[in-house]
C-alpha cells in the first residue's frame, strides 16, 4: 500500500524529535513525494548523510510503499 504525506510526516518528525525546526512535504505523483527538511540534526553532515538520515527515518519504506522521495535538506539559519 502506498505511504501518505502525512505518514512520511511523522516518521520524519518521530525520528528527529525536537531537532526539527521545519518540514514541508508534499506529493509530486503517485508514490513519489518531496520533502522540504530543516533540523539541528544535519550540522556537521554532508548532504548525503543527511539524506541518508531522513532514509532511515522512514524505516525500510523506500522502495516499497514510497517509490521515490526528493529531498531538500538544511541547517536552520
Amino acid at each position: 500500500m502506498a505511504m501518505v504525506g502525512s505518514e512520511i510526516e511523522r516518521l520524519i518528525r518521530q525520528a528527529f524529535r525536537m531537532l526539527m525546526s521545519s518540514s514541508s512535504i508534499w506529493r509530486a505523483m503517485g508514490t513519489i513525494f518531496a520533502a522540504r527538511i530543516a533540523s539541528e540534526a544535519f550540522k556537521g553532515k554532508s548532504r548525503i548523510q543527511q539524506h541518508q538520515m531522513v532514509y532511515s527515518a522512514l524505516q525500510g519504506q523506500m522502495g516499497g510503499a514510497l517509490h521515490a522521495l526528493a529531498l531538500e535538506t538544511s541547517v536552520p539559519k
